[in-house]
């Protein structure tokens, strides 16, 4: 798969969590990428974030959530 095919799956995910009620709850980063918690009020999805141009849309929309608070 080319890295802007992995990106736009990624991102696709990221929307699809989001626009389905999800909160982001905890961020950590390691060698093997980004993985992001998101939360809705008793479930829990963990996802693998590991292109730049994903992990970039990512922070745009947790600065969104943030301010949204």
């Amino acid at each position: 798969m080319s890295e802007y095919q992995q990106s736009t799956e990624e991102i696709k995910k990221i929307d699809h969590h989001l626009d389905s009620g999800f909160k982001i709850q905890y961020v950590y980063e390691n060698l093997s990428g980004m993985f992001v918690e998101f939360a809705r009020q008793e479930e829990v999805m963990l996802l693998q974030i590991l292109t730049a141009d994903a992990r970039k849309y990512f922070s745009a929309k947790l600065q969104e959530q943030t301010l949204l608070q």
